[in-house]
Parts: C-alpha cells; structure tokens; sequence
C-alpha cells in the first residue's frame, strides 16, 4: 500500500455499504425510507401546485414555501433511491465524479434550505412589524432576486470543495460506509492532506448555516419583542401563529443537523451506525414532515388542498 501511495494510484470508483453493522436490517430499514421518500414526493409536490395554482396563495409567505418543498423534493431525491438501491439490491458501486456530483447538490440544496428559512424568518418579520407595508416591501421582483441569491450562495461557496476533492488522490480506501457521499467523508480516504478541505470546509458552515441560525435567532427576538408589546391579546395570538410553523420546521431542520455535528465531533464512542442513521435522519425527516406541519398548521393552504381532492365539498 505504500508503493501504491508514492505511485499516484488514485481509485475512480467507491462502494457505499449503507448503514454499517447493521447489513442484515437493511431490507426493514428501507421501509421507513421508501415511506418517507413517498410521503415526501407526494407532500412537496401537492404543495407547490396547491400554491401555484391558486392565486390567493401567491403571497410572499407561500411562495418561500413553495422554494422550500422544490428544495426537499432535490434532497430527499439526490439521497434516498441511492440508499434503497444499496439496501435492496446491494447497488453501492459510485464512481468519484457522480460521488462528488452527489455530495455537490447534497450541500447545495442543505445550505439552500438554510436560507430559505432565513428568509422565512424575515417574512415573518416584515408581516408583524410592518404589517402595512408588506406587500410593498416584499413584491415579486424581490422575491425572484432573493430566490436566485440563495442559488448563487450556496452554489458558490460549495463549488470550489469540488477542484479540493479533485486534487485528492484517493490510494488509501475505497470502501465509504455510509448511505450517500460527503465532503470529509470522502476526503478523509486521500493520501495527501486535507487541512485545506478541512478548514474551508468549517468556514463554508460557519458563514451559511451558522450566520443564519444567529439572523433567524435575532429576527425572532425583534418578532417576539414587538408581539409582547402590541395591546391586543388577539393580535398577540395571531401573530404567534403565523410563526408556529416556521418555528417547528427551523427545530425539525437544525436540531438533527447540529445533534448528528456534536456526535460526529464528541461522541467518539456511539457507534458508527448511530451516526450514519442521524445523518440519515436530516436528509429524510424534514422533506416528509415540512408539508405535513404546514398543511395542518396553515388554514389557507388546508382548505385549498381539499378543495382540490374534494371540489363538490363546502
């Protein structure tokens, strides 16, 4: 192997075991995944023609929510048939290109879903705040650039892990356990050495994920502040429900994403498979149960959706 090391020998191909340790469950596993991936695509996808289709609902709030289920549908269809094709048929072969074209739109689409719930937060803020001014500050024009500049964030700061990924020669080992491709996942398996995918690997968290969650935080302080200070008990209550849902899908997106982080960096002695199963759990959770939370929690898009099944019905 150390031969191999200095020759430049570099695999082009990995193999994907799934969960590790736990080989023999995998065909149970898969059900609760094959589930959720349906609940998923059904969901999402019955949310965005409920908001596209019904003019009533094209307000700034549900269009940030119809960006938020195309961006679920991309996570949960990049990761989940991967997983069931390695549990179902033992299909775990990926070659290094679709690993990294895989671990592109994985990270793409997480920090993207990062700040479509910064700027849900924002919604929320505007429509408290500024009731009056609403609509004028957040017009379709707005909504289109903030939509692209998420694109733009996520694909930049993203795209230059892929020349770091590809500079690596990968002579130590091709067997990846786990369900789908990750950045130190994978770089870890190099000869040469990653402290640059490392840190830049931190500084990409830090700057996304880890700024929203402090601008998410701060607008819900601004938020709760002017809620506690409006006169009517009512409006008070109204204005809390409209963020309810908002609050239950940030806690259903961040909460595995930082407990599988604190694992992977402390638990040194919870066993691999745990890991692999949360990591699991933030790719598939979120995309099934986002539609589920907003579909009973928001009146307006409930009553559309069993208009749509129920036409007849008053």
């Amino acid at each position: 192997m150390t031969t191999l090391n200095h020759t430049g020998v570099s695999h082009t191909v990995f193999r994907l075991l799934g969960i590790p340790g736990l080989e023999n469950q995998h065909m149970w596993i898969s059900i609760p995944f094959f589930i959720s991936y349906i609940i998923a695509l059904f969901g999402n996808s019955l949310l965005i023609i409920v908001i596209l289709t019904k003019s009533s609902l094209h307000e700034p709030m549900y269009l940030f929510l119809c960006m938020l289920a195309t961006a679920d549908i991309v996570l949960s269809t990049c990761t989940v048939p991967q997983a069931l094709a390695i549990f179902w048929f033992h299909a775990g072969e990926i070659s290094l290109d679709r690993c990294i074209a895989q671990f592109f739109i994985i990270h793409c689409t997480f920090i993207s879903e990062s700040g479509i719930l910064l700027v849900m937060a924002f919604d929320r803020y505007i429509a408290i705040c500024y009731p009056l001014r609403y609509t004028a500050i957040l017009t379709y024009t707005l909504i289109g650039k903030i939509g692209v500049t998420i694109f733009l964030r996520s694909y930049c700061t993203i795209f230059p892990i892929i020349f770091l990924l590809k500079r690596l020669t990968f002579c130590q080992n091709n067997i990846i356990p786990h369900t789908f491709c990750e950045h130190i996942g994978l770089a870890k398996y190099a000869c040469n050495d990653i402290r640059v995918n490392i840190w830049y690997g931190l500084f990409v968290i830090i700057m996304t994920v880890v700024l929203d969650v402090l601008l998410i935080f701060v607008s819900y302080v601004l938020i709760l502040h002017a809620v506690f200070h409006m006169s009517s008990q009512d409006a008070r209550q109204k204005a809390l429900n409209t963020c309810g849902s908002h609050v239950c899908i940030i806690i259903l997106f961040y909460g595995p994403a930082i407990f599988t982080t604190l694992t992977q960096r402390f638990g040194r002695h919870i066993p691999p498979h745990i890991h692999i199963l949360f990591a699991n759990v933030c790719i598939v959770v979120p995309p099934m149960l986002n539609p589920i939370i907003y579909g009973i929690k928001t009146k307006q898009i409930r009553e559309q959706a069993i208009h749509m099944f129920f036409p007849n019905q008053e």
